[in-house]
């Protein structure tokens, strides 16, 4: 090619790079985003949210307040109920137990729960009540519809759950559940404890951005299978790179947990239907394909989600749940977006 030719030509081809870099510049420019959304967003945010890639943190922000009386500030191991993110730390003890040949899991929950009289526990099974086609609405009434015909989440199944547990391994669910905290150095997570608060915040109903304190727990020694984990964004990152990673579960086991058995539908994930595995959802409609959960109740709502393409966890925690339905994880929804345009999903 003439010199003189050539000159223009490699001009045209670093301005194209130089165009090209400043858009994956721009695209990856998420953290200014989610600080600019959570200064500005209304309904306003109140929690901490913290991303990790490859097992390391990448971006942490708190913002609010763990007491809006005392105007005491959030810190970013704030502890915060996760509610039924609760749920998937259930279907990991339980999974556990199945490894070690204390569970089956097509048995019928009567083997596991003697006491129960209902016709229906020697019907339903424990793969039914972790990924909630069970049919039981409650423990006193007939089954809303067959065992393994239909979906309905709920919480009464993974109490039943936490029984079983205790009546497998001859320990409380605390007990159980707080003994893997240890082991994986999740130091500030917990069973749930009135007496036991150390950082926990405040849960609060937003409403219309007025806050009100919940002054009560619904979670009881019942229930603590289905919603009674306390825990703090670091934590649930350390739970994420130990369970996505085959340091808990066995690899089949852990397919076992991820594996589609059943279709719901949830707004954080969209309008169609996707799939429950055990405690977990799998999303495969969106953009990129990811797995995680959500946690509501007592004024307080979690988000944990984790994209194995790319090793990414994104965690939000809030000590607010706002009042109008419509607006459950309303900012956590904006946050999983701007991730959506970045180049931060890419494959790792």
């Amino acid at each position: 090619m003439n010199s003189i030719l050539r000159i223009p030509y490699l001009l045209s081809v670093l301005f194209l790079f130089s165009n090209c870099n400043s858009f994956a510049q721009k695209k990856d420019n998420y953290p200014t985003q989610i600080d600019s959304l959570i200064k500005n967003t209304n309904p306003v945010f109140n929690g901490v949210i913290l991303i990790s890639k490859n097992g390391k943190n990448i971006y942490s922000k708190v913002h609010g307040f763990t007491n809006f009386d005392s105007k005491k500030p959030l810190i970013s191991n704030s502890q915060f109920e996760i509610m039924s993110n609760s749920k998937q730390i259930a279907a990991v003890l339980i999974l556990l137990e199945v490894e070690k040949g204390k569970i089956n899991l097509q048995d019928p929950i009567k083997k596991y729960l003697p006491e129960l009289t209902q016709t229906w526990a020697d019907s339903v099974t424990v793969h039914q009540l972790l990924n909630h086609t069970h049919g039981i609405v409650d423990i006193n009434k007939p089954l809303e519809f067959k065992p393994g015909t239909n979906f309905h989440y709920g919480n009464l199944n993974y109490s039943l759950l936490g029984k079983i547990l205790e009546h497998t391994s001859k320990k409380s669910y605390s007990e159980i559940a707080n003994a893997l905290f240890k082991k994986l150095e999740m130091k500030n997570t917990f069973t749930y404890n009135k007496n036991k608060t150390q950082n926990l915040t405040t849960g609060y109903i937003n409403n219309k951005n007025t806050f009100e304190p919940v002054k009560e727990s619904l979670i009881s020694n019942e229930n603590l299978g289905a919603d009674g984990i306390i825990s703090t964004v670091n934590d649930l990152a350390i739970w994420n790179n130990n369970l996505h990673k085959g340091k808990i579960l066995k690899p089949e086991t852990y397919q076992l947990m991820i594996k589609s058995t059943v279709l719901s539908q949830h707004n954080l994930f969209g309008k169609e239907k996707e799939p429950y595995g055990y405690g977990i959802r799998i999303i495969e409609k969106e953009p990129l394909k990811y797995l995680g959960h959500t946690g509501l109740g007592d004024g307080f709502s979690s988000v944990n989600l984790y994209f194995p393409e790319s090793d990414v966890s994104l965690i939000v925690l809030e000590n607010q749940m706002n009042e109008n339905s419509d607006l459950f994880y309303i900012n956590e929804f904006k946050i999983k977006n701007i991730l959506f345009k970045s180049n931060l999903l890419n494959p790792k």
